[in-house]
């Protein structure tokens, strides 16, 4: 219970760490808000990642880590994050595509997607690399399947 509570709590003070280190980025805080969350997502998925293609050691603890803080993310309301006229044609600092409000019951269950992926990451992480591994595409193809569809490219 208490490595339950540590996690959560971590994931969150990360949460409010990043969110004031990147306040710059946009005056709209829905804006700051949602891409601190991205931030971490790809923080805690590098650190998948790095140990899936042997970049990294593997290394079960940190593995349980970023997994749990990858299923606290996914289980955060962002419903207020998303309001109508914050896409990347009204706030140039997002790259969040008007589509997104065209399509949100498909960005929903992408949403969705990716929160069943993260559990099932939560269950294979500290299991070994091979279960890492094996967890990794489902999670690595739920973030592609809506970045593709609702984030425009880098500049």
């Amino acid at each position: 219970m208490m490595k339950k509570f540590s996690a959560v709590a971590a994931g969150l003070l990360s949460v409010a760490v990043i969110g004031s280190a990147i306040a710059q980025e946009s005056e709209n805080p829905a804006v700051k808000a949602r891409t601190s969350i991205m931030k971490l997502y790809a923080f805690n998925l590098g650190n998948l990642g790095g140990m899936a293609k042997g970049e990294m050691e593997y290394d079960a603890d940190a593995a349980t880590r970023a997994a749990n803080n990858l299923v606290v993310l996914t289980q955060i309301d962002q419903s207020a994050m998303w309001p109508a006229g914050s896409d990347n044609a009204s706030d140039p600092s997002t790259r969040a595509l008007p589509a997104i409000w065209e399509n949100f019951p498909d960005v929903s269950a992408k949403g969705q997607a990716m929160a069943e992926a993260a559990v099932a990451m939560q269950a294979a992480a500290g299991q070994d690399v091979d279960a890492l591994k094996a967890a990794m595409g489902d999670l690595g193809g739920s973030c592609s399947a809506c970045h593709k569809a609702y984030r425009a490219p880098k500049d």
